[in-house]
């Protein structure tokens, strides 16, 4: 695909990152954007996200090593590892209890909070997905599919070890659409909320279907499984689809929660 986006003055700026920070900026300006016409002090806001962000990177890469200990056994691996933007769910992972402890300790409205941030992290990834369709990373199973696509650029191939030359699902698309309709969802659900904290929640337990969904249709291994593995993909549970699990049962049980504890009030 187009690993690189362009090279100016002996700098060369890869697609990926270039997505990657469209999709996290663009997120934070709504989010303070939002919060500004909800009288929430912007500068703690801002604050709150900036180390919420470093944290969540740092997540990312760790649950990384974690499924991937291999890596930390060359200098190359370790050079990966700080080029890639690591998983997701890593990010979400660690980056969440510091939002719930930097929020307690500022004394920010955490749920209320959560509800503004929750449409724009889906956004963001979604944008962030079109940056790893242009790396080639987080790459799709082999298909004979309408639906497949060709990698033909030898870079994609050092960088993320996607198969060249060989139809595979285009999971970075498929999860980028499905993120924006996520986003979509909770945009008009934030208008029409009746409690705070149901639209985090939402987010947390849409997305997890969706995660859950993709597992089967994706290619690389840097995932990790609890049980099974790519040759058996409908047979086997991956580390993200057992997250996925926890997420949407655990915001399940906090939206009925939340339903019962405000109907009695």
């Amino acid at each position: 695909m187009h690993p690189i986006l362009i090279k100016i003055f002996g700098i060369t700026i890869y697609t990926y990152g270039f997505m990657f920070a469209l999709g996290l900026g663009l997120a934070i300006y709504l989010s303070i954007l939002t919060a500004k016409k909800e009288n929430i002090d912007p500068d703690k806001l801002s604050d709150m996200i900036f180390w919420t962000v470093i944290i969540g990177i740092i997540g990312a890469k760790l649950l990384l090593v974690i499924t991937n200990p291999e890596m930390l056994k060359s200098s190359q691996a370790f050079m990966d590892i700080l080029r890639s933007g690591g998983t997701f769910y890593g990010g979400i992972v660690f980056g969440l209890p510091f939002a719930v402890w930097y929020a307690h300790r500022k004394k920010l409205p955490l749920l209320k909070i959560s509800d503004i941030i929750a449409p724009y992290i889906a956004l963001g990834h979604s944008l962030g997905r079109l940056g790893c369709f242009s790396a080639g990373c987080c790459y799709g199973r082999a298909t004979n599919s309408f639906l497949g696509v060709m990698f033909k650029n030898p870079i994609a191939h050092e960088n993320t070890g996607v198969p060249l030359y060989t139809k595979i699902y285009p999971t970075q698309l498929m999860e980028s659409i499905l993120n924006f309709l996520n986003f979509i969802v909770l945009f008009i659900f934030y208008r029409k909320k009746k409690y705070d904290g149901t639209v985090l929640i939402l987010y947390v337990m849409n997305y997890a279907v969706i995660r859950f969904f993709m597992e089967f249709f994706r290619g690389d291994v840097d995932r990790g499984y609890v049980f099974g593995g790519l040759s058996h993909p409908w047979t086997s549970l991956s580390i993200p689809q057992f997250i996925s699990l926890i997420g949407f049962f655990g915001g399940l049980f906090l939206w009925l929660r939340i339903k019962k504890k405000n109907s009695k009030s």
